[in-house]
């Protein structure tokens, strides 16, 4: 079956993954900078390098989006 979807990324590098972190997985100079949150999201390329941590998973996708990246969710 060969469907073609409105909305999907061109290539693999549009592609970037979004996952909760626990604040206390964080090096303690990130930590500090939470404040009273035990958990963030974090946003990664394909490769797995972490470019963004956010507070929250709406921010993170619009995060994404605004980039011209199609963001997934990673459980």
């Amino acid at each position: 079956m060969n469907m073609k979807f409105n909305g999907l990324p061109a290539a693999d590098t549009a592609i970037v993954y979004v996952r909760t972190v626990a604040v206390a997985d964080l090096p303690t100079e990130l930590q500090s900078q939470v404040g009273d949150l035990a958990q963030v999201y974090a946003v990664h390329r394909p490769d797995g390098a972490r470019v963004a941590l956010v507070a929250d998973r709406k921010l993170a996708f619009a995060l994404a989006r605004e980039n011209d990246l199609a963001p997934v969710s990673v459980h």
